[in-house]
């Protein structure tokens, strides 16, 4: 497997260099070739991929520096990953301030793609918790950026998809906690209409929301799911313990499990996995926030091919209907998803000039690769979401076009002027055309 990939698998890159990282004082490497942070390669599209340019594989800047265990405060390199962030903290009764649905994830990359998780409602953006940084470019030397100092370079790296230069360390706010459980219900919906009904009562009295939906179910049942919503376990006097049985899809297979039967099939099983309405559990937050992270390489389960990940945000004031016309043009397409996310984003502005997250409620599946098919539904999507004034998320994208880029993020050429002369990214060649 190719590891320097990104998760989706598609499309294929050939870097013309990987130059790894191990030391802070490190030179960028000199030439004329683009360059680009690489990460854990856990965002779907190109935007951690730089095709005929170099990588800069950041993972060995793997170092906690500092952690003060009384106010929460951790320093670290830019290739820890939030897995390690969490072994280190949780013990001591601190959790990460946000984070999305993979804990395999590097603080750089956290920062890159300004990630979001389940309490976007109340807490914001990973970018939001960052107290200062390090960045190394190729026209400066390292800089530090902090909301009060070199502020308008901190608010174009936060989000800013690796362009603005190498990020080398950062400082974060982290929340206390009593223990590792989540206080949790799953509360079984039948229809986008009872979505935002549970959603808007949930989310003043619980801190984590999120919801499972079956892409395929059509008529009355349309947006049908699985609506989760949970706090931080109060004190217990047995605190829940991880699970031991992660597991691993076993081969890259050369076409994907994933079709019309087998979606159907998977989604009405799911739907009826709890025998009553609502489910109430205290358990580890693992399986709460990673659900997916007990089975490894799970992205080969989509064939060689690969998979488009498809994730936007659309407006409070046209979101039950943009969602509705999106979730019935998938159906129509046949083209459905295991992975169907929905959530509602609350009014927390990022100071990222390309942060995703806005107030509206969002939606994220994943497709496997099907050829110009897939393609064609998400450009359909697209443009829904375009019309509608949403945005698709860069760390998911692998084809929006450069028209739809400037309608969704309209700070883009702001967000330009404080790119690195030398870096570069598939991702931005393609919607920028530079």
């Amino acid at each position: 497997m190719n590891h320097y990939a990104s998760w989706g698998r598609y499309p294929k890159s050939s870097p013309a260099a990987i130059f790894h990282r191990h030391w802070q004082d490190e030179a960028l490497p000199e030439g004329d070739t683009s360059l680009l942070p690489f990460g854990n390669g856990r965002s779907y599209g190109d935007s951690c991929l730089n095709n005929g340019g170099a990588l800069l594989d950041m993972r060995g800047l793997n170092r906690i520096l500092s952690f003060d265990r009384c106010t929460g405060i951790l320093r670290c390199e830019t290739g820890v990953l939030l897995a390690d962030i969490l072994t280190l903290v949780v013990p001591m009764g601190w959790f990460l301030p946000v984070t999305p649905g993979t804990r395999f994830v590097t603080v750089g990359g956290g920062i890159a793609n300004d990630v979001h998780g389940k309490n976007h409602h109340q807490t914001g953006t990973f970018g939001q918790h960052i107290l200062r940084l390090a960045l190394q470019r190729s026209d400066l030397e390292t800089v530090m950026c902090s909301p009060e100092s070199n502020t308008e370079l901190f608010n174009a790296t936060i989000g800013g998809l690796g362009l603005t230069g190498a990020i080398l360390w950062a400082e974060l706010q982290l929340r206390p906690i009593a223990n590792a459980g989540v206080d949790s219900e799953t509360i079984r919906f039948s229809n986008l209409d009872e979505f935002f009904t549970l959603s808007s009562e949930s989310d003043k009295d619980y801190e984590y929301t999120v919801a499972w939906i079956d892409c395929l179910a059509r008529g009355k049942s349309l947006g049908r799911g699985l609506f989760m919503r949970g706090n931080h376990a109060a004190p217990q006097p047995t605190p829940p313990s991880p699970a031991k049985n992660t597991r691993s899809f076993p081969i890259e297979l050369p076409f994907p499990l994933v079709n019309t039967v087998s979606l159907r099939a998977f989604n009405t099983l799911y739907y009826r996995k709890q025998l009553g309405k609502v489910r109430r559990a205290i358990t580890h937050y693992e399986p709460f926030f990673y659900p997916l992270d007990g089975i490894l390489y799970w992205n080969r389960m989509y064939g060689r091919q690969g998979f488009f990940q498809f994730q936007c945000v659309v407006p409070t004031h046209s979101a039950k209907e943009a969602i509705r016309e999106l979730l019935h043009a998938i159906a129509a397409a046949r083209s459905g998803s295991f992975l169907a996310v929905l959530k509602v984003f609350g009014d927390k502005p990022s100071p990222g000039l390309l942060s995703f997250p806005r107030p509206g409620a969002t939606l994220a599946l994943d497709f496997p690769n099907q050829g110009q098919r897939t393609l064609d539904l998400l450009n359909n999507l697209g443009t829904i979401v375009a019309a509608a004034g949403g945005a698709v998320y860069p760390a998911k994208d692998a084809n929006m076009s450069g028209e739809h880029f400037r309608l969704y993020f309209p700070r883009w050429a702001e967000f330009q002027q404080y790119v690195d002369p030398r870096f570069s990214s598939s991702f931005w060649r393609r919607v920028i055309g530079a």
